[in-house]
């Protein structure tokens, strides 16, 4: 049977999905961070799913009924959702470290890597260092070099937050920007949690990705890659997803038309079926 996906159901059964979301998660003591995640049982290979910037695992609720049948591993990184900051620093690097001791931790057999914007970045670092553990990546709306300026509409937006950061703040529309479709009781869920960071961990992490450079590091990845960029993204266009492209010797990519900066939220049975078709189908 199909999966019933969330902007399918009533609007009150989509808020009572999404607000039993944080009631799948439990904690993994990895190298002395409690990290959060939400593990759904079923077939290897794993699939570890990694969010972007001030998201949560929640990032993956929309396509995981789209995944029935697929072990899915997907925590909240350090300093976001229910996973402590820890005294680590926020570069993607120490955040692929997290998720390398996860993949210890959970005694996971070479997962496949499914990462979100940051969490795209974190990937890259995780594949480079860590290359013989990893089943393979896909890549959501990533980019090796984000250069973003300071007059970025980005960068002026999570300047201008403060705490307490409410969930409707106008910002949302932008940072949360998607195609029409998307269920409201998800992004309303995906502010709340974002709204629960503090706005100089907002700030910390923003410069740590404004100064990322993964060049040199992609070209490390043998793993084979599935790229997936939005037809409309904003922030990681066209420029973007070639220069992944380039520097990723074993990559494909997938466009995923009338997209934006999530696909993932916007199209989750393609994104979701894109991924099957590559790593799981026949395992």
């Amino acid at each position: 049977m199909r999966p019933v996906a969330l902007d399918a159901l009533p609007d009150q059964d989509a808020m009572a999905e999404q607000d039993a979301w944080a009631g799948r998660k439990r904690l993994v003591c990895v190298d002395g961070l409690a990290m959060a995640c939400v593990e759904i049982a079923g077939a290897e290979p794993a699939l570890l799913m990694i969010h972007g910037f001030t998201d949560t695992s929640r990032s993956f609720s929309l396509m995981a009924p789209h995944l029935t049948g697929c072990r899915l591993i997907i925590p909240d990184l350090r300093g976001h959702g229910a996973s402590p900051a820890g005294t680590s620093g926020f570069k993607p690097a120490d955040f692929a470290d997290d998720i390398a001791a996860l993949i210890g931790k959970l005694r996971l057999e070479r997962p496949v890597l499914v990462g979100h914007s940051l969490g795209a970045m974190i990937a890259i670092e995780l594949a480079a260092k860590h290359g013989g553990r990893i089943g393979g990546l896909v890549l959501l709306a990533g980019s090796l070099k984000p250069g973003i300026s300071q007059d970025h509409p980005m960068a002026v937006g999570v300047r201008g937050l403060c705490d307490p950061i409410s969930p409707a703040d106008p910002f949302y529309a932008y940072w949360h920007a998607c195609r029409p479709g998307v269920p409201q009781a998800f992004l309303a869920s995906m502010a709340t949690d974002a709204s629960a960071m503090p706005a100089a961990r907002w700030r910390a992490i923003l410069e740590q990705l404004c100064r990322a450079d993964l060049t040199d590091t992609a070209r490390g990845v043998r793993d084979d890659t599935l790229v997936i960029g939005g037809a409309r993204d904003p922030l990681f266009g066209e420029v973007h997803q070639q220069a992944l492209l380039h520097a990723l010797p074993h990559a494909s990519f997938l466009r995923a038309e009338g997209c934006s900066h999530n696909p993932h939220w916007e199209d989750p049975a393609l994104v979701a079926a894109a991924i099957s078709g590559k790593f799981t189908a026949g395992a």
